[in-house]
């Protein structure tokens, strides 16, 4: 059986991001592949917004899958935060995605 976690790359702009939150992220990310198991990579982009606002933590994350790219953009006040929601809007992409593929 092949190793079947896909290949998450995480990219901090202007920060160095801290262990646990780049445990987070694999964890987080890793979890969509029960939505869809075709993902074949997935690009997450943390990075402090300059804006005076205490939600200034964006996370952008991008999967790679078979026919395009799915993406979504989230802000919020912590990263954590603002991956969950990220995560949580592919999830619907996810299904929504594979509905349409079924359909076909």
């Amino acid at each position: 059986m092949e190793d079947c976690t896909m290949n998450v790359t995480i990219q901090s702009v202007h920060f160095t991001t801290a262990d646990h939150l780049e445990l987070f992220v694999n964890q987080k990310v890793n979890k969509l592949e029960q939505y869809f198991d075709g993902i074949m990579n997935a690009e997450v982009i943390l990075r402090l917004d300059k804006s005076d606002d205490t939600e200034n933590k964006v996370a952008e994350i991008s999967l790679n899958i078979p026919g395009g790219d799915l993406f979504a953009k989230k802000q919020s006040k912590s990263f954590e935060e603002s991956i969950d929601l990220a995560c949580e809007a592919l999830r619907k992409q996810l299904i929504k995605w594979k509905e349409k593929v079924r359909a076909v």
